[in-house]
């Protein structure tokens, strides 16, 4: 009998039952022994260590780790679960700040191995099978590091500074209430309820959307502004001050074990073809019947289709895309939901946007999204899930190396769209449907892509900014300048977009994580054409790189897939794929 899934709330008792448990307080103490288990092996750490105690040590580190992380992972789905209850604020603050202390407790190990002689490393690493690749990730930042004192400092400073500049950020946003009038009605919305409407059919609506949304963003734009600015002095003191990194960005580089060159290379080819969506946008504004596209248009649909998708069918549209590609991936998927991993209802002061966490290699991954009836939304779902297969496709490996690397991160989530999406047009016998999804493909191309890469680019410049003490408003110029540079004559632009960077959560969060974006659309671009060109056999070498995980330097996982990311010939060949989705487009007769 086939499960009907319902719309609801996820359950997190798989972690803990509650923030105040005996098994939450159980968890805290059995951290706090393991922290000093591993702090009496100190004395032992030397040039001459035996292979079994260092052994010995990263096994109680993995065991530590895991607890950390189960408790890290509670108090943000807790928060995540609704930002604006007090409980999960306060307990998010409690766990960030415990965890900040033990990791201060064994940095020592993480220091002492950083230190230690190039050769003696390669005789500790030579049997440690797993646990290789993390182990000589560490040492990649051997010369960045500080002393252990300085080191201590920071991860203390980072609970009460920048971790908590966040979390003020996020508890901020989510509780924004957005009223919009449609067909008469006014209504009040959560930030993903207003998304709805900017692929509405009505260009009236369109506009009262974007205004209606950074009108609400723009009277704390300041406060906002100035929340960033602090951020990026916050990154700019640590990581180029205190830790001599090359480019703010070379941090987040490092971090995801790609060098600056290849990132740059990603970014200028990004440019360099940005010209093809402006043709996109040309093309749009044909179909649309006007001279020339508005920023409020550009996901506006080509044909009037307010087709919604009830939550159980689009569960089974997902797992049918999935079971069409391998089996695996329809069972994998559907143990989350199985679990009741899954949140996908609307409610005032939960998270918005969509976003999966995969806590250790054996627990089912917890996947949050705002389920409305989108088409965009059974999108986010395949999406979503794409990112826990990946997680449980690297189960296999330990807690330090299941996480895919960043750059990684979005190679089977946005696969897991395209398999959507081919399973849309097989099945869609409207056709003012299938022209949708076919321009749909191009949007969100261009929101992957394009945007996304256009944000990197802000944020280097924005770094570099506030570094010479930029004004809120002088940022605010500058990213209208980036987006007249992104939409050249193909789009209008009107003036509240200057507060768009202040709606965006990443550049908060996670400074430059969002070329992983751009790097995974491109890179699935590829994959996906192999995969359209080579039918079964391509698809053992794709879950091999899903079964990678992180236990290898993104530009080895790729080159045993043959791909070379330092190359801009590769990067190119995912816009050549665009070209021919816009060529195919650009032959269809335009009708009204």
């Amino acid at each position: 009998m086939t499960t009907q899934y319902t719309q609801g709330p996820w359950s997190l008792a798989d972690l803990f039952p509650s923030h105040d448990s005996p098994e939450t307080k159980e968890t805290f103490a059995q951290l706090e022994r393991m922290t000093t288990e591993i702090e009496n092996y100190r004395p032992q750490l030397s040039d001459n260590i035996p292979f079994t105690t260092f052994i010995d040590i990263i096994h109680k580190l993995e065991k530590a780790t895991e607890l950390g992380v189960k408790l890290g992972a509670y108090s943000y789905l807790l928060f995540s679960s609704n930002t604006q209850d007090q409980v999960g604020q306060t307990f998010i603050g409690k766990v960030d700040q415990f965890i900040a202390q033990m990791q201060n407790r064994v940095l020592f190990f993480d220091l002492w191995w950083k230190d230690l002689n190039d050769d003696i490393a390669s005789r500790l690493m030579e049997n440690v099978g797993d646990y290789r690749y993390w182990l000589e990730a560490m040492r990649l930042f051997k010369p960045h590091t500080l002393t252990e004192p300085e080191e201590k400092i920071i991860n203390i400073k980072d609970v009460t500074g920048a971790k908590a500049i966040v979390n003020l950020y996020d508890a901020i946003t989510n509780r924004y209430v957005f009223k919009l009038t449609v067909d008469g009605e006014e209504k009040e919305l959560t930030r993903d309820g207003l998304a709805i409407y900017v692929r509405h059919h009505d260009p009236a609506v369109r506009e009262a959307v974007y205004k209606e949304l950074y009108r609400v963003f723009g009277n704390d734009g300041m406060i906002l502004g100035q929340m960033y600015q602090a951020l990026v002095r916050d990154w700019h003191n640590e990581q180029i001050d205190l830790r001599h990194f090359a480019q703010p960005i070379s941090a987040r580089n490092l971090s995801n074990d790609v060098h600056d060159a290849a990132v740059d290379t990603l970014l200028n080819v990004c440019e360099q073809n940005v010209s093809l969506f402006q043709r996109y946008f040309n093309l749009k504004a044909q179909w649309l019947g006007i001279p020339r596209l508005r920023r409020y248009d550009i996901y506006a649909p080509v044909a009037k289709s307010d087709k919604t998708y009830a939550y159980s069918t689009a569960v089974d549209m997902v797992f049918e895309a999935f079971n069409g590609f391998n089996p695996i991936m329809k069972r994998l998927a559907k143990r989350v939901l199985d679990d009741n991993h899954l949140d996908s209802e609307i409610r005032h002061g939960k998270q918005s946007g969509a976003y999966c966490y995969a806590v250790t290699p054996q627990m089912t991954p917890w996947v949050l999204v705002n389920y409305q009836g989108r088409a965009d939304d059974v999108a986010a779902l395949a999406h979503e899930l794409g990112h826990a297969i990946h997680a449980m496709m690297a189960e296999k490996h330990t807690v330090f190396t299941f996480h895919s690397p960043l750059p990684m991160a979005e190679t089977a989530s946005t696969f897991s769209e395209m398999l959507l999406v081919d399973r849309f047009l097989a099945q869609e016998s409207d056709e003012a449907v299938r022209r949708d999804i076919l321009f749909r493909q191009m949007d969100d191309a261009y929101a992957t892509i394009i945007r996304q890469a256009y944000f990197a680019i802000f944020e280097r410049q924005a770094h570099e900014m506030v570094g010479k003490d930029a004004s809120v408003d002088e940022l605010s110029a500058a990213y209208m300048e980036n987006l007249k540079n992104q939409f050249g004559e193909a789009v209008e632009l009107s003036d509240e977009f200057k507060w768009e960077w202040i709606s965006i959560p990443h550049i908060y969060r996670t400074p430059f994580y969002v070329y992983a974006y751009t790097f995974g659309q491109l890179l699935v671009l590829s994959l996906y054409r192999q995969y359209k060109s080579e039918g079964e056999a391509f698809k053992p070498r794709y879950l091999k790189i899903l079964e990678a995980g992180g236990s290898a330097a993104p530009v080895k996982i790729l080159a045993d897939a043959g791909i070379d990311i330092n190359k801009a010939e590769f990067w190119q060949g995912g816009f050549d794929v665009l070209e021919d989705m816009l060529k195919d487009l650009e032959a269809i007769p335009i009708t009204h």
